[in-house]
């Protein structure tokens, strides 16, 4: 019998039936028009997720390319920007921008620990003339997800850009691009969009567009300019992955049937649901015990206890994939992931499967304890 695999990381995350479907079928050319009003209304539904009028641009790459075509097209040599980082992805922003030739000012935080405008607003006024930050919305590394409206609102009193990573919050918790003042919002298909990995999107603003006109760091396949100059005529400059753009459409559609706010009532009664399974086994959080936490729920492994054996043991025994820490914090943390096609019932699956695999390790645990807690917690907070 063909094994049954449960993924629960955060990212790449499971995909609907109908979006598989969708990528079963026979691929199209994609300058004919099925495949033009397919694009156009990805396009539109991209907008209104990201909850902006401007320009949404698509790229067939991953995230992190993503990223770089935000560093590049921002960047000329020598400029000032600033980065905050408290975690694996806001270290990725400092390396772009260093590859790209900014003058770097980086602001570390320990990892775990919260952004707060406070630490934002300090680093600027330091810095001095700064002219892009670049935040981390979701830092999926740690489980922290901070105020990125507060944020961006202090980057803006300082004449900045704001870039954000939203790589894993863009459709999992509430985020207004235009509302906000962001000017550039990065994210891509595999994470809370419930598609598999391979197109990624960068929301640009007319200051950020005005930016990329001048700056002078070297780019191609990236250059925004080319590729909405190419969308705006529903096309694309460079072969676009086609099964991907088709499938991201109709995860778009499943999304905005539910509704932007019911997903994210639905995502933090996942992560509410996690967190209060973990704590039922006595474990400790990483990630913050709050609503914001409902991207990953990042648990500390038990004294005497590797989390990478923890995470092997679920996957060798039960086929449930999910994510060991990162840098430092691995073997120290795991992390269990709740963005995208998620019910309870694939939360209570993993927090079972940890029970089992702690108990063997030695650990203490009253069988069922997790599952009938987070249960419990679900329900506490489920409309009616």
């Amino acid at each position: 019998m063909a094994e049954k695999r449960y993924l629960l990381t955060p990212g790449p995350t499971p995909v609907p039936p109908e979006v598989l479907a969708e990528l079963a079928k026979p691929v199209i050319h994609h300058r004919e028009r099925d495949y033009r009003e397919i694009y156009e209304q990805c396009l539109a539904r991209l907008r209104e997720v990201y909850r902006t009028e401007h320009d949404v641009l698509m790229f067939t790459t991953s995230g992190t390319g993503a990223f770089e075509s935000a560093v590049a097209n921002l960047t000329s040599p020598g400029d000032r920007q600033l980065v905050i980082s408290a975690g694996n992805f806001g270290e990725r922003w400092a390396g772009m921008a260093r590859a790209f030739g900014a003058d770097l000012v980086h602001t570390r935080l320990e990892w775990g620990e919260t952004p707060e405008p406070e630490d934002l607003r300090s680093a600027l006024a330091e810095a001095g003339d700064v002219r892009v930050v670049y935040l981390t919305h979701s830092e999926t590394s740690t489980g922290v997800v901070c105020d990125v409206q507060s944020l961006a609102a202090v980057a803006k009193e300082a004449g900045a850009l704001v870039v954000v990573d939203a790589v894993s919050s863009l459709g999992a918790v509430p985020l207004e691009t235009d509302a906000w003042g962001i000017d550039v919002v990065v994210s891509g298909s595999q994470k809370a969009l419930m598609c598999p990995p391979g197109i990624a999107f960068v929301s640009v603003s007319p200051a950020a567009l005005e930016a990329a006109s001048i700056s002078t760091s070297p780019r191609y396949v990236m250059d925004w300019e080319r590729t909405r100059k190419a969308q705006a005529k529903l096309d694309a400059p460079f072969t676009p992955a086609i099964p991907i753009v088709r499938a991201q459409n109709v995860a778009l559609g499943l999304l905005l049937e539910e509704g932007l706010e019911a997903a994210f009532g639905r995502h933090a009664r996942l992560g509410r649901a996690c967190r209060e399974g973990a704590k039922a086994m006595g474990l400790e959080l990483f990630s913050p015990d709050e609503e914001s936490s409902a991207v990953v729920t990042a648990i500390r492994a038990p004294d005497g206890v590797d989390a990478t054996e923890i995470v092997e043991g679920l996957r060798n025994r039960f086929a449930i994939t999910i994510a060991n820490g990162q840098g430092d914090l691995k073997g120290k943390i795991f992390r269990i992931g709740h963005i995208g096609w998620f019910n309870v019932f694939d939360i209570t699956t993993a927090l079972a499967a940890v029970e089992l695999v702690l108990t063997d390790a030695g650990a203490e645990i009253e069988r069922g304890v997790a599952v009938t807690r987070a249960l419990e917690a679900w329900a506490e907070h489920t409309p009616v």
